[in-house]
C-alpha cells in the first residue's frame, strides 16, 4: 500500500497526466522518488504508443516526427524542460555561483535558455525523424524514459543537495537502502529487456542515456555544489536526447550496411 501511494504521488508530481485526486505524505517522499522510473515507464509507454498509432496510417513522417518530438515533454508536464532551460540560462551566464543561483530561480526566460531550447529541439527532431523513418526498435523509447528517471531518482537519494534547494532535499529524506536497491533493480531490468528486445542496439542506447545523464549531472553538480530539481531536469533531458541520437545513428549505420 505504501508503494502504491508513493507511486501515485510520483505520478502527480512528475507527470502531466490528469489524475482524479492528489495525495501528499512527507513520510513517503523516498518511496515517491524510488517510483520515478515507473513514471518513466508510463511516459515512455505513451510515447511508444503514440508512435505506433501515428505510423500505422502512414502519416507524413515529418508530421509524425514533430508530434513525437513534443510528446514526452507534454506527458511530463514540461517539468524537466523547465529545469533544462533554467539551468542552461544559469550555466551559460558564466557568472559567480551566487549570480548563477539567482538566475536559476529567476522566472524570466533568458537568451541562453532560448538558444539551448532551439538546439535541443533540432537534435531531438532530427533523431526522432530518423527513428520513425526506420520504424525499428521504437519500444526503446520506453527504456530511454525509464533509465533517465532511474538515474535522477538515484541522484536524489545519493547526492548532496544544494543548500538553496529545500525542495529536492525534502525529497531525499528517509532514503533507505531498499529504495536505492529498487531503483538499481529497475534500471538493470530496463537494460536487460532492452538487450533482449534489440540486442546490442539496446545496450548502446541504454549506455548513451546513462552516460549522457552522468556527464550532465556531474557538470552541474560541480558548478552548483549540489543538485536541485532544475539540475535534475537538465540532466534528464540531456540523457534522453543522447539516447535518441544513439538510436538514430545506430539505425543509420545499420541501414547503410544493406545498401
Amino acid at each position: 500500500m505504501r508503494f502504491i501511494r508513493g507511486f501515485y504521488m510520483a505520478l502527480g508530481m512528475f507527470c502531466g497526466i490528469p489524475l482524479p485526486f492528489h495525495i501528499w505524505d512527507e513520510k513517503l517522499t523516498a518511496v515517491m522518488v524510488a517510483s520515478l522510473p515507473l513514471v518513466g515507464l508510463v511516459i515512455g509507454g505513451i510515447w511508444w504508443g503514440v508512435g505506433l498509432i501515428l505510423l500505422a496510417p502512414n502519416f507524413p513522417l515529418m508530421i509524425v516526427a514533430a508530434i513525437m518530438t513534443v510528446v514526452p515533454f507534454f506527458t511530463a508536464g514540461f517539468i524537466h524542460l523547465d529545469g533544462y532551460m533554467d539551468t542552461s540560462d544559469a550555466r551559460l551566464s558564466r557568472r559567480p555561483l551566487e549570480d548563477k543561483l539567482r538566475i536559476l530561480k529567476d522566472p524570466n526566460v533568458g537568451a541562453f535558455a532560448v538558444v539551448m531550447l532551439v538546439i535541443l529541439f533540432l537534435l531531438q527532431f532530427a533523431a526522432i525523424y530518423s527513428i520513425v523513418e526506420s520504424g525499428r526498435f521504437l519500444a526503446l523509447l520506453i527504456a530511454v524514459c525509464v533509465l533517465s528517471r532511474a538515474c535522477a531518482a538515484f541522484s536524489i537519494l545519493a547526492l548532496r543537495h544544494m543548500s538553496a534547494s529545500n525542495y529536492s532535499a525534502m525529497l531525499g529524506q528517509n532514503a533507505g537502502t531498499g529504495n536505492k536497491i529498487f531503483i538499481i533493480f529497475t534500471a538493470a531490468g530496463a537494460i536487460v529487456l532492452s538487450y533482449v528486445y534489440a540486442g546490442t542496439f539496446g545496450l548502446i542506447v541504454s549506455g548513451a542515456v546513462v552516460v549522457g545523464y552522468g556527464v550532465a549531472i556531474r557538470i552541474v553538480y560541480k558548478d552548483f555544489n549540489g543538485i536541485s530539481g532544475d539540475l535534475l531536469g537538465y540532466a534528464i533531458v540531456i540523457g534522453e536526447v543522447c539516447g535518441l541520437i544513439a538510436l538514430a545513428l545506430l539505425q543509420g549505420v545499420s541501414t547503410a550496411r544493406f545498401l
